[in-house]
């Protein structure tokens, strides 16, 4: 891409990309939830005890956002990859 034939480059755009889907889908949930979708990773969910309907429903319990807080920990580590 751009003529950029390095392999550190490469590694850096994959996990920005990785960083940048992780947050687009965070940010979306609100908007899916209304919608009776959920696209988060459900292990997650399990993990706090987080069903898809607590997200449908809006609650902001803390099991809820300890969810939101792992999965954008995740983009963070990405971010820190590339640094």
């Amino acid at each position: 891409f751009l003529g950029v034939r390095d392999i550190h480059a490469d590694h850096a755009a994959s996990h920005i990309g990785k960083a940048q889907g992780i947050v687009t889908c965070l940010r979306a949930t609100p908007y899916h939830s209304t919608r009776q979708k959920v696209f988060l990773p459900m292990d997650i969910c399990m993990l706090h005890g987080v069903s898809q309907e607590d997200f449908i429903r809006g609650k902001q319990e803390k099991n809820v956002r300890d969810v939101i807080y792992d999965i954008a920990s995740q983009a963070h580590v990405h971010l820190e990859h590339v640094r």
